[in-house]
């Protein structure tokens, strides 16, 4: 175990580069976006499938 948390340690110190600033801002406006694009997919989704379960209910009570 202690060498597994070693091993990643090194890892991390010699094999891992963080992204520019720019970089980064760019990657967060991206991902921003795509969140918001799924949210409102989620959203819709959700809202088609409340209708059409309350005409299916409404059909069955009237």
């Amino acid at each position: 175990m202690f060498t597994y948390i070693k091993e990643s340690i090194d890892e991390l110190r010699n094999n891992v580069t963080l992204p520019s600033r720019e970089e980064s801002s760019n990657l967060m406006v991206i991902v921003a976006v795509f969140s918001i694009i799924f949210a409102l997919a989620t959203w819709g989704v959700d809202s088609l499938f409340g209708k059409l379960i309350q005409l299916y209910f409404n059909n069955i009570i009237n």
